[in-house]
Parts: C-alpha cells; sequence; structure tokens
C-alpha cells in the first residue's frame, strides 16, 4: 500500500481559475522552471497542485516552501495515473489542467483556453494546448529551437516570439498540456491506474471521453508550451506495454483512434463527427493498421 501525503494551502482559494496538476519525479529544476512560467505568464490566478513522486532530489522540501502551493506526495514513484487521481482530490476549481513538469507555458496560455472556454457552449470537451519542440515529427508539434535543455533554454526569445511562428487549430486533442471539466474527468473517473506509470494513458482517456460521447477535441494553436521532451519518462526502467493494453482494452490501435476517431493533427473545422466502425472500409482500415501495427 502506498503511503501518500497531502496538503492544501488554505490560504488561496479565491479568485482562482484553474487547478493545474504537475506529476513530478526527481526533476526539480525542471519542476522550478514549470512553476515560474505559470506565475509569470499567466493572466489569470490559478491552484497549483504538485504531486510528489519520490522527491528525492529536494523536490519535497521545496515545494513545501512555496505558499502558493498545494501538493500530494508518495515516498514511491507511483507514475502519472495515480498521481493526478490522487492530486484531483485537491482541487479547488472547476477545470482541471494537466501539465508536465517538463514543460514552459508562454504568455497568456491561459487566456487562450478561457477565449475558446467561454464559446463552448456546454462542458462535453477536451483541448489541448499546443508544443513547441526543438525536434519534432509529431504532426501536432510546432517545431522550433529554442533549447535542448535548461542550459540553452532561450526563455527571453521564446517568450517575445513563440507567437510569430504561424500555426492551425488541430483536431485531436489528448496529451498535455490539456485542459477538462472537471465533471468530464470524474463521469469517466480519471485516469486508468491498468497503464501504470503510465505509457498509452493519454489516449485512454481521450477514448473514454468519446464513449461518453465528447466530440470536441480541440488543439488550441495559440495556447503554446514549450517543452523538453522525456526528462522523466527515458529513467522508466520498467515501462508498462501501453499499446497491446489500449488494443486488448479498446479492440483497436491508439494509432486507429488517433488518425480515424480523432482526426489527429487534421486543421481543426468542428465537432468530430460519429465513427462507424462497422463500416466496411473501416473495417478494412482496422486491419491494415493492425498488420502495420
Amino acid at each position: 500500500m502506498y503511503k501518500i501525503e497531502k496538503y492544501l494551502n488554505n490560504s488561496s482559494n479565491h479568485n482562482l481559475k484553474y487547478s493545474i496538476i504537475i506529476p513530478t519525479w526527481n526533476n526539480l529544476e525542471f519542476l522550478k522552471n514549470s512553476i515560474k512560467s505559470i506565475r509569470q505568464n499567466s493572466k489569470f490566478k490559478h491552484q497549483i497542485i504538485i504531486h510528489i513522486n519520490e522527491g528525492l532530489d529536494g523536490t519535497l522540501d521545496w515545494v513545501k516552501q512555496q505558499i502558493d502551493i498545494d501538493y500530494t506526495y508518495s515516498e514511491e514513484n507511483i507514475g502519472v495515473c495515480y498521481a493526478l487521481n490522487i492530486a484531483r482530490q485537491l482541487l479547488k476549481t472547476d477545470y482541471l489542467v494537466y501539465m508536465n513538469d517538463d514543460m514552459y507555458m508562454a504568455p497568456d496560455w491561459d487566456l487562450y483556453f478561457d477565449n475558446e472556454i467561454q464559446n463552448i457552449p456546454n462542458n462535453k470537451f477536451f483541448l489541448s494546448g499546443t508544443l513547441v519542440e526543438a525536434k519534432s515529427n509529431n504532426n501536432t508539434v510546432i517545431v522550433e529551437d529554442f533549447g535542448y535543455d535548461l542550459k540553452t533554454f532561450q526563455e527571453d526569445r521564446f517568450n517575445k516570439e513563440c507567437q510569430d511562428i504561424k500555426y492551425n487549430d488541430w483536431n485531436g486533442a489528448t496529451w498535455p498540456i490539456n485542459i477538462v471539466h472537471k465533471d468530464i474527468w470524474d463521469l469517466v473517473g480519471g485516469y486508468s491506474v491498468e497503464y501504470t506509470p503510465g505509457f498509452y494513458s493519454d489516449p485512454d482517456f481521450s477514448k473514454k471521453l468519446w464513449d461518453l460521447g465528447v466530440r470536441y477535441f480541440k488543439g488550441i494553436s495559440k495556447a503554446r508550451v514549450y517543452h523538453f521532451p522525456s526528462q522523466s519518462t527515458k529513467r522508466v526502467k520498467n515501462k508498462n506495454k501501453g499499446h497491446i493494453e489500449f488494443l486488448l482494452k479498446w479492440g483497436i490501435t491508439s494509432n486507429y483512434f488517433y488518425k480515424y476517431y480523432l482526426n489527429m493533427g487534421t486543421p481543426f473545422n468542428g465537432y468530430l463527427p460519429d465513427f462507424n466502425k462497422k463500416s466496411f472500409l473501416n473495417k478494412i482500415k482496422m486491419i491494415k493498421e493492425s498488420i502495420i501495427y
């Protein structure tokens, strides 16, 4: 049984817009960089919740010194699924933002989320911000080199120039940074712990939202975040076989779900259509995708 510690700072209960959950695992300097960007580049005031896995690098002591941070703590690394679900218990707002500790928020990231949410008539949506990385083959990522690590990170240039890069809103929100209403999160039971420590838990969460009836999956171009990839995942030794778990659970591959359900990375044009998995053409696509898989 995991030993969990929780701390809720009651001095920061007023006028909070979103609750930002950041799981972290012995990654203090990157975490500090993430927190700095929230404090510095946010338009609104937010609740910050950190889940600290182990904290052997001084993370726990540092977080305890921050008067504007709530936290949960586990002596062992329990992965992102348990971390997110535990941190959810401390939520003070209606919206849960999931962010990784190797991310840096661009100026007014939250204003762009808020502008979008104000125009959606209900809470059945899932939004992602747009990552900016020095190198990537992902069709939802802006590729622009502002640094590969904290030593080479060109923070001032990123803050000044990141919005100058032209990019469209896109279909298929899934991985962090993302935002969802707490009622929708609770209806699908948060992140599925069978994916612990967490690989492929992102598409699984999106699939659960899809089955709930959510069809508004949108990547917000202007809600930009600089990302230093794999600062924690590259250290994980016991990775779950998430691609197999997803296939066994849903009967389709995650790539098939991304490509044919969410239309991942294509220009956004509104609510996604229902997907007819029984059609002959879609069955052929599924067989083809499984063979490639």
